[in-house]
């Protein structure tokens, strides 16, 4: 049996999938529910998982399905459940790159890549958001694989080149190498801009920017989303 928290988040999640197609944020979830913190959500959607009515896609931000929905036997808690009922499941925010277009004499212009919100470079913050736009990049600046781009926020990455307002292109994957500038996953829940150290089990994401501390983690709270390839500034 769900508790009442559980429940309401379960619901929530669903009619969320079903209305608009993607999932609510951390922080949507927190307030919906009355929350203090985004820890919570985090500590409800492990209990749903385990009790199998939801699951997290892996190497995904924000990806949630949900498996089922509270027997129906359970009036109490919550409403019939609807007749066809089918898991609803969303791939993630991270897109791939639509095909280049070309100039009227058939040369490549540019790579369309799919903008997917903003990313902390500085105190973390919500996960990855949803695709917002498209943005026309180079493609020679394109690596083979998926790409996505996110809107720099803060300023601990300045001593790396990379200032608040930037847009990061990053190459979508789980695995890069110490000294890599990657967009980190931390506890399923925030998301920043850091250089990758690992040393033994710990995983450090390190700041360039000497007013912010190096963060350390245990292996289990840091996931790879991608890792930086190139950098676009307006002027």
């Amino acid at each position: 049996m769900l508790t009442r928290k559980q429940l309401e988040l379960l619901l929530f999640i669903n009619e969320r999938l079903k209305e608009e197609g993607v999932p609510p944020s951390f922080e949507e979830m927190k307030e919906a529910l009355n929350l203090q913190s985004k820890s919570g959500v985090h500590r409800l959607i492990v209990a749903l998982e385990e009790r199998g009515f939801l699951r997290r896609m892996p190497n995904r931000a924000r990806a949630l399905e949900v498996l089922k929905l509270p027997d129906a036997h359970s009036p109490s808690l919550t409403p019939k459940k609807a007749p066809g009922f089918t898991p609803n499941v969303i791939q993630g925010n991270l897109g791939r790159v639509k095909p280049v277009t070309t100039t009227n004499d058939g040369a490549p212009r540019a790579a369309v890549v799919p903008l997917m919100g903003r990313i902390a470079a500085g105190v973390p913050i919500s996960a990855i958001q949803d695709h917002t736009a498209n943005i026309a990049v180079p493609p020679e600046m394109l690596t083979g694989g998926e790409h996505f781009a996110l809107e720099v926020k803060g300023d601990s990455m300045i001593e790396a080149g990379i200032f608040d307002g930037d847009t990061v292109i990053i190459r979508k994957g789980d695995t890069a190498h110490n000294g890599d500038i990657i967009v980190a996953l931390v506890d399923d829940e925030e998301a920043t801009l850091k250089r990758l150290r690992r040393k033994g089990d710990s995983v450090a994401l390190e700041a360039a920017n000497p007013s912010y501390e190096t963060r350390i983690f245990g292996p289990d709270r840091v996931r790879v989303q991608g890792r930086l390839i190139g950098l676009l500034r307006k002027y």
